[in-house]
C-alpha cells in the first residue's frame, strides 16, 4: 500500500499556542491588532523581548536572500488541470521561452506597498480604443480554450474600467454569462493558503522555519522541510496532480481523503533537497494544510474565514465541505477533455466537471468565488493588505523558477511576479483562472475560462496580453498614466496562446 510509510503521520501531536490577542506581541515583534487593514508595528519594548528570546524569528521573515528581477504568470507554474494532464513538460517550457525570447530585464522589488485611490471615478469605461483590444483578446481565449463561456476584468485606475461576459453557461445552451456568477479558482487556493501561513506567524502560532515534522509525526519523506519551503516551492517534493489527474476528470465527484492525496506525491522522485531548487508542487500545499490543522485545531473553512473571506468582505467566497460538490447559483458549467493512457488530452472525449468535489485540490485548490471577489482578493494578495510589512516583505521574496523560464520570472510565497506585476493562476478540472497586479499603479487583471483543457499556462498568457493592452491605456484629462514597464508585449502574449492552444483549431489576430 502506498499509504503505509505515511501511518506515523496520523499520530501527529498537537502542540498548544496562546492566540495572538493574549500575547503583546506576535514573534516578529510587532502587536496583534484585529484589524487586518491597520499597520502592526508598535511596541518596541515587547519586540526586543521576543527578538531576544527567538533570535532566529526575523531572519524567517526574510526566507530567500534572492531579490532583483521578479517574475510571474507566465510559464505552467501549476498546470493542474489538464495541460499537465499529461502533456510534455516541453510543451509548456516553450510557452515560457515564448514570451521569454529576446527580453532582458532587471529591477528592484516595487516599494510601493498600494495603490494610490482612484483617479476616475469607478465604473469609468475605458477608451473605445482599448477596450476593442481587450474584447478581441477575451475573444481569442474563448475560441482557442474551447471554452462556451468567460469572464474577465481589467481595471486601470489612470484610465477605467472594462468588465466582460462573453459567450453562454453551457456548451449548447443560449443562458448569457453574467458578471455574478460562481466559479472555481483552482491554483489561486494556494495563494490564501499561503497567506493564512504568514497570519499565522504574525500570531505566534507558528514560524517560516519550523519544520514539518514538529507538526506531523516524524517520516523520512518530509523530514527536513520547512513550512516556509512548501510554499515556496523549494521543498522537493513531486506534484501529485499529474498521477492522478485522469481519475480527476472521470471521476470528479468523488471523495479524496487529504492522506491519500498525500500519498500520491511522497511517492514520487524526490526533485531537489529541501531548500533547493524550485518546482511546482501541490503536494506541499496539501502537506502545508495537514500541517497547520495540527498546529492550530481548526478546520480550513475556519481559517479562510477569520484570515481571508472576513477580513477583505468576501461574501460570495467559500471553502466548500468536500461532499458539496455543487455550485452556488449562478455559475456556468464547467468542461475539461479526458486525459488518453499517455497522458494527453482526448479532444472528442469532453466531460462535464460542473458537479465537482473540491477534495481534489483541497487546499491547494478547492475555494469558489466570483469575478468582483477575486479581484479583491488580488489586489490584497498583491498589496499585502491583510499583513504586516514584515510579513509582505518575506511573501514577495523570491526565488528563481529555473530550467526555460526568463530571468524576470521568480516565486514567492504563493505567488508569482512577473517584471512589476503579481498574482497566480488557477486551475482545477472544469475551470481556469488568472490573475495580475501592479501594486504602484493599481492595475489589476482578472480573467476566468470555463474550459479547463489547455491548462494554467494558457490563461496565464491571456491574462498577460490583457495586461499588455491595458498598461498602455491613455490617462484622462484628470489623471497621469504611470510607466508600467513589462517584459513581455500582448503581440508575444497572444503567441503564447496560440502554442497553448488544446482541441481547438483557430486563427487569432495578433496582438
Amino acid at each position: 500500500m502506498m499509504c503505509a510509510f505515511l501511518l506515523p503521520l496520523l499520530g501527529a501531536p498537537v502542540i498548544g499556542f496562546r492566540c495572538c490577542s493574549e500575547m503583546p506581541v506576535n514573534r516578529i515583534g510587532v502587536s496583534c491588532q484585529s484589524d487586518p487593514r491597520t499597520p502592526r508595528c508598535a511596541a518596541p519594548g515587547g519586540a526586543h523581548f521576543f527578538a531576544h528570546r527567538r533570535r532566529a524569528d526575523s531572519s524567517a521573515w526574510v526566507h530567500s536572500p534572492v531579490q532583483g528581477p521578479l517574475g510571474s504568470l507566465g510559464v505552467p507554474m501549476d498546470s493542474r488541470p489538464v495541460p499537465r494532464r499529461g502533456w510534455p513538460r516541453h510543451r509548456w517550457a516553450a510557452l515560457a521561452m515564448i514570451l521569454g525570447a529576446s527580453l532582458a530585464f532587471s529591477g528592484c522589488v516595487n516599494e510601493t506597498r498600494s495603490a494610490p485611490d482612484l483617479t476616475v471615478p469607478p465604473g469609468s469605461r475605458l477608451p473605445a480604443g482599448v477596450t476593442e483590444r481587450l474584447d478581441a483578446a477575451l475573444a481569442d481565449g474563448l475560441a482557442l480554450s474551447g471554452s462556451s463561456g468567460a469572464l474577465a476584468g481589467v481595471w486601470a485606475p489612470w484610465a477605467g474600467d472594462w468588465v466582460a461576459t462573453p459567450g453562454t453557461t453551457t456548451m449548447t445552451g443560449d443562458t448569457p454569462m453574467t458578471p455574478d456568477m460562481r466559479f472555481r479558482i483552482g491554483t489561486n487556493t494556494t495563494s490564501m493558503t499561503c497567506t493564512v501561513l504568514l497570519r499565522l506567524v504574525e500570531d505566534g502560532r507558528v514560524r517560516l522555519d519550523d519544520l514539518v515534522s514538529r507538526y506531523l509525526s516524524r517520516s523520512a519523506e518530509v523530514e527536513g522541510i520547512t513550512l516556509g519551503q512548501l510554499c515556496r516551492n523549494t521543498s522537493g517534493l513531486a506534484d501529485y496532480y499529474r498521477a492522478l489527474s485522469p481519475q480527476f476528470v472521470d471521476n470528479p465527484t468523488r471523495q479524496w481523503p487529504p492522506m491519500e492525496i498525500l500519498a500520491s506525491g511522497l511517492a514520487g522522485k524526490r526533485l531537489s533537497a529541501p531548500g533547493g531548487a524550485w518546482s511546482q508542487s501541490s503536494t506541499g500545499i496539501i502537506l502545508l494544510g495537514m500541517a497547520l490543522q495540527s498546529a492550530t485545531r481548526q478546520d480550513w473553512g475556519s481559517l479562510y474565514r477569520r484570515y481571508i473571506f472576513e477580513p477583505l468582505g468576501l461574501a460570495q467566497t467559500s471553502f466548500p465541505s468536500s461532499d458539496d460538490v455543487r455550485l452556488p447559483d449562478p455559475h456556468p458549467h464547467g468542461y475539461a477533455a479526458a486525459v488518453d493512457a499517455a497522458g494527453l488530452p482526448s479532444c472528442d472525449q469532453l466531460r462535464d466537471e460542473t458537479e465537482l468535489s473540491n477534495s481534489m485540490g483541497w487546499v491547494a485548490g478547492g475555494v469558489v468565488s466570483t469575478l468582483a471577489d477575486l479581484r479583491t482578493w488580488a489586489r490584497a494578495f498583491a498589496e499585502g493588505s491583510v499583513l504586516s510589512e514584515a510579513s509582505t516583505d518575506a511573501q514577495w521574496a523570491t526565488v528563481p523558477q529555473g530550467g526555460t523560464s526568463p530571468l524576470w520570472q521568480r516565486y514567492g510565497l504563493g505567488g508569482q511576479q512577473l517584471g512589476p506585476l503579481r498574482g497566480q493562476a488557477g486551475a482545477i478540472p472544469g475551470f481556469l483562472s488568472a490573475t495580475l497586479v501592479d501594486p504602484a499603479s493599481g492595475l489589476t487583471i482578472a480573467v476566468v475560462l470555463n474550459n479547463s483543457t489547455a491548462g494554467s499556462a494558457f490563461v496565464q498568457a491571456l491574462a498577460q496580453r490583457l495586461a499588455g493592452i491595458a498598461a498602455k491605456a491613455p490617462a484622462t484629462e484628470a489623471a497621469e498614466a504611470p510607466a508600467i514597464r513589462l517584459p513581455w508585449s500582448a503581440e508575444q502574449a497572444a503567441e503564447a496562446m496560440r502554442a497553448g492552444a488544446a482541441c481547438q483549431a483557430a486563427t487569432v489576430a495578433a496582438g
